[in-house]
């Protein structure tokens, strides 16, 4: 089977197409006929030998998929072949063929395409415990979404509303995000690419600042943020796009009683039944036409090195899909 692959650490030239023997399932395990691949930031950090935790080499990228089963292990008792599924992986989502455990897949729900269903897992399940999770956001308060036309972005910005906020002031690098971000119901549109920006959230707050802050930049960006958090408030962590890690004295958020926390899904994975309970909701979101899918851009598998490129240079708007 066809796959895209890297053997060694550095930018988008090092994935490589490759011809790999197809896995086998066995046990719980289940293979999946790829249909649509969805393409993460997580994806560039592991590429770059930045992500997180280590990661092994040689690796196929792409955690997250959609397809049809086409077989399964000996002990699956939840998933058949033939079955429309969308599925999480550690790995391996770059592929025709992908290989998971029967408990990370859900039947993929009525009316829902292949690639708006690989659109929501991972974003949608990030955005989702940012907000209620660690973010334990309550009904008016303010919330700042960093990337608001990111994948992360335009989930959080829907489910922030949908979860109560009362003013949503989402950030862009572009007019054409920031008008994206307002589609979905942002109330504020702020582009930070511009000096001083977070004077202007800070105007959007009457002085006061955010309650909670969604930041996945790093760098600059991040002590910005900083500055526009209120009593009391929030910001949550997930990720470092810019490559920049940013150092500060955990001292200084004693003053406004502030807190900064650290988010990372595959943890949070490993439990399975608040997964599975979290994603038929969000789902069922998509489904009565509440949150909406931006599928941005759809490529052919082959053109993965593209993607990244393309995703590192701030050229890309939604989510985006790689087909085999």
């Amino acid at each position: 089977m066809k796959a895209i692959q890297f053997r060694e650490f550095g930018g988008p030239d090092v994935l490589k197409n490759v011809d790999i023997d197809m896995p086998s399932p066995r046990g719980r395990e289940v293979l999946i006929k790829v249909h649509a691949s969805a393409v993460n930031y997580a994806d560039t950090a592991r590429r770059e030998g930045q992500y997180v935790v280590k990661t092994p080499l040689p690796y196929i990228p792409g955690a997250e998929v959609s397809g049809i089963v086409n077989e399964v292990g000996e002990d699956v008792t939840r998933i058949k072949k033939g079955d429309r599924v969308v599925a999480m992986m550690d790995s391996g989502g770059y592929a025709e063929y992908a290989m998971t455990d029967e408990r990370s897949i859900i039947p993929l729900p009525y009316g829902l395409d292949f690639k708006e269903a690989a659109a929501i897992p991972v974003q949608g399940l990030s955005a989702y415990h940012i907000l209620k999770t660690l973010g334990r956001l309550e009904q008016g308060e303010t919330v700042l979404i960093h990337a608001a036309a990111g994948g992360v972005g335009l989930f959080a910005v829907q489910l922030a509303k949908r979860f109560g906020a009362g003013k949503v002031i989402a950030t862009a690098s572009t007019e054409e995000k920031l008008r994206l971000a307002e589609d979905m119901g942002a109330d504020v549109l702020v582009n930070y690419t511009e000096e001083e920006w977070e004077k202007k959230v800070l105007d959007a707050t009457s002085g006061k600042g955010v309650h909670l802050a969604l930041e996945m930049a790093g760098g600059d960006v991040f002590y910005k943020t900083l500055k526009c958090l209120a009593h009391f408030g929030r910001m949550i962590i997930y990720g470092v796009a810019s490559g920049e890690q940013s150092r500060f004295y955990p001292s200084s958020l004693m003053a406004k009683n502030q807190s900064v926390t650290g988010f990372f899904l595959p943890p949070l994975m490993r439990d399975t039944e608040l997964t599975q309970k979290t994603l038929h909701e969000i789902f069922h979101y998509v489904a009565n036409g509440d949150i909406k899918v931006t599928v941005g851009h759809v490529f052919p598998l082959e053109e993965a090195a593209k993607v990244h490129s393309l995703m590192q240079g701030r050229q890309t708007v939604g989510k985006v899909i790689l087909q085999p």
